[in-house]
């Protein structure tokens, strides 16, 4: 039996866990709810000697912009095949342009979230790993419905500003399709066919629910944290073709519309 190991099992790392074990494979992670911890080095190392496959899903370090899992096991990644969850936040802000593996990444310096995500990005394709990049990541319990639930969904008045966004079971199964075909090292970028504004996801949600949609609202008239503000910052279009070309993969959720619907909660 094949073995993978995860490094940092997350929400989307969970989903790829579940998928590659439906085809067969052994998977042992570190994470809250993994296997082992990230600090055991003697049994990480052991494991990882073990492995035929190793994903890592855990984030760079903001403050060093150095890569957690590289930094400590990377001597120990001799694997055939190596999977890194990025983001496609490296890319940067293009003002709504549309982007591929081929668009240069963001200043390789700096500090920050996005430039230690774009040192990471580079690091493990330098490993030789499949890099998937990733748009907004939504799913059961991370969705905008929960937000309208929460009180915490909003609307903003920015004209023209797109995002690109993906459904956690097509990043599983996209990395899935990656990991069981012999596909070269390299970029992919995991996103859904159609980039749209918030707006018209949390309209669409309000219109399933029933509801009246939250306020039209001015960027500065919204309590966003630090982190939803930088979300606004950036506006870009994520092409997936490549994806589709080599992996094979065709997401299940092409677009928002039909990702929402299949997060529907029931009826009361």
């Amino acid at each position: 039996m094949a073995k993978l190991f995860i490094f940092g099992l997350g929400y989307s790392a969970k989903r790829i866990a579940r998928e590659a074990q439906s085809l067969g494979w052994e998977v042992v992670a570190t994470g809250s709810d993994g296997k082992l911890s990230f600090a055991d080095e003697g049994e990480v190392r052991a494991e990882l000697a073990l492995a035929d496959a190793v994903l890592s899903s855990v984030p760079p370090d903001r403050e060093t912009t150095s890569d957690p899992v590289l930094e400590r096991y990377g001597d120990a990644l001799s694997q055939d095949w190596l999977g890194y969850l990025s983001s496609t936040g490296v890319y940067g802000d293009r003002q709504g342009a549309w982007v591929d593996e081929a668009t240069p990444t963001i200043a390789q310096g700096g500090e920050g979230r996005r430039n230690a995500r774009a040192q990471a990005d580079r690091a493990w394709l330098e490993q030789g790993a499949r890099v998937f990049r990733l748009p907004g990541i939504y799913g059961p319990g991370r969705s905008i419905f929960d937000r309208i639930e929460a009180g915490k969904a909003h609307r903003i008045d920015m004209p023209g500003q797109v995002f690109s966004r993906v459904h956690v079971d097509d990043i599983a199964s996209g990395a899935v399709a990656a990991l069981t075909a012999n596909v070269p090292p390299g970029a992919y970028n995991l996103g859904d066919d159609l980039p749209a504004s918030q707006n018209a996801v949390v309209e669409e949600a309000c219109a399933l629910l029933g509801v009246e949609p939250p306020p039209l609202l001015f960027l500065e008239e919204a309590d966003l944290s630090p982190m939803a503000r930088g979300f606004y910052a950036e506006n870009r279009r994520v092409a997936n073709g490549k994806a589709k070309r080599l992996l094979g993969w065709q997401p299940k959720y092409p677009t928002y519309r039909e990702g929402l619907r299949a997060l529907l909660p029931p009826r009361p």
